[in-house]
């Protein structure tokens, strides 16, 4: 059995619609913060709808009802562990820090910088999918997506180009 999971993070407010879409071919979605706004969630639309989320460095104002602030998915072949990220250093979060926090995970997802990172010189693996909104996308929204097929776990990047505002 096969499974798929859409990672994002960093939406503030905005998804783009060309994510949208990669999340709802997907058996579930992940958000690593800074969502700011309930609306967003309820886009996430997975196959089998499940939407995991953490609460990010702009969330604690924007949901009704708390986000953890780090969640741990047990999925065959290991565990992915969800974090925002900035507590492990505000501009960039530190990998070694991430890595020492959650050492018995197979995937470290966590988002904040907007920079589309996998990081594999280490286990466990670091990963981060970028802006899937329209602040600060380096380049355009992105999004990766995790394929599990038994023990084996591959990370698929995306990245769309910018659309310019047709106001």
């Amino acid at each position: 059995m096969t499974i798929s999971i859409a990672i994002i993070s960093d939406t503030h407010a905005h998804l783009d619609p060309r994510i949208a879409e990669i999340i709802r071919n997907c058996n579930y979605a992940i958000h690593a913060g800074d969502i700011c706004g309930e609306d967003i969630l309820n886009e996430m639309q997975p196959k089998d709808g499940k939407v995991y989320a953490v609460t990010g460095n702009n969330d604690p104002y924007c949901h009704n009802t708390p986000l953890p602030e780090v969640i741990n998915i047990d999925l065959p072949g290991g565990k992915l562990t969800v974090e925002h990220g900035h507590t492990h250093g505000h501009h960039q979060p530190d990998h070694d820090s991430l890595r020492a926090s959650h050492a018995d995970s197979r995937v470290i997802v966590y988002g904040h910088t907007h920079k589309q990172v996998i990081d594999k010189t280490a286990t466990p693996w670091i990963i981060n999918p970028g802006a899937a909104g329209q602040t600060r996308t380096h380049g355009g929204p992105s999004c990766l997506v995790l394929t599990i097929d038994e023990d084996n776990w591959e990370i698929t990047p995306y990245r769309f180009t910018e659309q310019k505002s047709s106001i």
